[in-house]
């Protein structure tokens, strides 16, 4: 094989995994030119059933948030469906493992950001999120509908390994020869602060605080911040290395999501969401609490 021949096949190599690769976000352009392709699942997470009702992006599947959690007991986390529950909801949806899926909220990635933490868990391998969601898309002039859209059933098969982005209790504090994770509250003020009429209120020992609406333009039709804003926004709180382990809470789980998303679309590697978060942290009524502005 002659070298232009083997510099030409390298080339195409190259061009086609380029082509492949799913970009964490995508804008409404992208999105537009990509509406009738059949392997494209663009799924409808905005903030109520009725948003979807009135005007969707056309050929969006709708899916509630709660339909990644099964049923709440009060005081206690929702807890997320099992990887069988997971994929059967996937599969009910049209998803397949060989679509490329692309998310969209109403709320700067609050809901979007949950689903795409769950499908970075179980590798899906082409997914990405509209950045500004419905919101971005309107304001750019894209066109609506009003139809509500279903795709036909399929079964989805999930791959065999998994992103360790989940993190439990225990994971809080770091064992024996292991790095301390970075921990992000991103919960707001007051109740990183906490409040000293509750007798258990504030946050974890050593978690910086950086709210979750931190990451989001929202006089710019709720789109991501640009990631020189974002990166001083981190070194702000000592975060500036991407391979650094991070693990974000809140109160519940979903907020840490979006920041989940947040951080994967500026190329952090090894970050968790600590899915239970307060509520779940606080079930330990010896687990220590701080109160004030100080981590």
């Amino acid at each position: 094989m002659s070298m232009r021949v083997l510099a030409s096949l390298v080339c195409f190599v190259l061009n086609l995994a380029a082509a492949q690769a799913a970009p964490v976000l995508v804008d409404s352009t992208w999105l537009e030119a990509h509406l009738k392709d059949n392997r494209v699942v663009v799924v409808d997470m905005t903030d109520d059933d009725l948003q979807y009702t009135r005007y969707h992006i056309p050929g969006a599947v709708r899916l509630a948030y709660d339909e990644l959690l099964k049923p709440r007991v009060p005081g206690k986390p929702a807890a997320r469906l099992d990887d069988g529950q997971f994929a059967a909801l996937l599969g009910r949806f049209g998803v397949a493992r060989d679509t490329h899926v692309v998310l969209y909220d109403d709320m700067g990635g609050l809901n979007a950001g949950r689903l795409f933490h769950e499908l970075e868990r179980i590798r899906h391998p082409e997914l990405s999120v509209l950045d500004g969601g419905l919101v971005r898309w309107v304001l750019d002039g894209k066109r609506v509908d009003n139809v509500p859209h279903v795709r036909k059933p399929v079964t989805y098969n999930p791959g065999k390994e998994q992103r360790a982005n989940l993190a439990t209790r225990a994971q809080l504090k770091p064992a024996d020869g292991q790095a301390a994770a970075v921990l992000l509250d991103v919960r707001s003020r007051d109740e990183y602060t906490g409040n000293p009429k509750e007798a258990r209120s504030g946050h974890i020992p050593g978690a910086q605080w950086w709210p979750w609406e931190e990451s989001i333009g929202m006089d710019s039709g709720f789109v991501f911040r640009a990631a020189d804003k974002l990166d001083a926004s981190l070194a702000k709180i000592g975060l500036g290395d991407r391979h650094a382990p991070v693990i974000l809470y809140c109160h519940s789980g979903h907020r840490a999501s979006q920041s989940y998303l947040a951080l994967r679309q500026l190329g952090f590697e090894n970050v968790r969401v600590y899915a239970g978060s307060m509520l779940d942290y606080l079930q330990d009524k010896n687990a220590p609490v701080t109160r004030g502005a100080v981590p």
